[in-house]
């Protein structure tokens, strides 16, 4: 069975697989996460491999905690990939970044694959039919949008996510709804139909934080996948066990 620990912006993931199957998954704030880690091996006492993954701040008390336990992978740039990174600055791309080009390799051999991860942040990362990975985009994830609108302003209030019912806003909450969510399915949207000029053959995978609330909205075919990066993750654990 093998550990999975991604740290990202706002909060903390564990997942255990057996084999390729996912059978557990928890998300915690990183305040807690001794606790957490406790109760996890005991309840799971066949794990036998690791992989960290942080975009946020784990301590080297936590991380030095994990390899103690486990035959243990952090994940850097410096790992062997299934793919040709054509990223101009490879040590500056985010393991959650790397982490999903895997598991689209995995998943969609020789397929053109544009991974859209809708989280704290929209990363778009694309690969292409023969493994070559050439990069994509960082836009503001929908809190984010919510959160940079009531901080960088006087007056607009800070709103929980909503689907707006009409484009036309009629009072400052809905027009604050229908920017962000609307502005945000359209860019997603527009930034597939670039692609598609380019590569017919595209497939999508729609995943992160934001996917369930966003997949029925686009007007593209996709999949959404909020387990991707999970599984990209283990393919990495896996590939550099051999």
């Amino acid at each position: 069975m093998n550990l999975i620990v991604d740290v990202g912006n706002t909060y903390v993931k564990f997942a255990v697989f057996d084999d390729e199957n996912l059978i557990y998954k928890l998300s915690f704030k990183l305040n807690t996460f001794k606790m957490q880690y406790e109760i996890l091996k005991k309840d799971f006492p066949k794990l036998k491999k690791a992989i960290i993954s942080s975009v946020g701040n784990l301590s080297s008390e936590q991380v030095t905690l994990i390899r103690n336990d486990f035959n243990t992978v952090e994940l850097t740039s410096k790992l062997n990939f299934p793919f040709i990174n054509d990223y101009q600055t490879p040590t500056t791309l985010g393991v959650d970044r790397i982490a999903l080009v895997c598991a689209s390799v995995n998943q969609f051999p020789n397929k053109n694959v544009l991974i859209i991860d809708a989280g704290t942040c929209i990363t778009y990362d694309f690969v292409t039919k023969d493994n070559h990975y050439l990069g994509g985009a960082i836009s503001p994830g929908l809190r984010l949008r919510y959160v940079s609108l009531n901080n960088l302003t006087a007056n607009l209030p800070l709103l929980e996510t909503k689907l707006p019912h009409t484009i036309v806003g009629n009072s400052t909450e809905s027009s604050i709804h229908s920017g962000v969510v609307n502005g945000v399915i359209k860019e997603i949207d527009g930034i597939i139909d670039q692609y598609l000029t380019d590569y017919s053959d595209l497939t999508v995978i729609l995943t992160g934080g934001d996917a369930n609330f966003l997949s029925n909205q686009l007007k593209n075919s996709i999949f959404a996948n909020s387990n991707f990066l999970l599984e990209g993750l283990n393919f990495i654990l896996e590939y550099n066990s051999k």
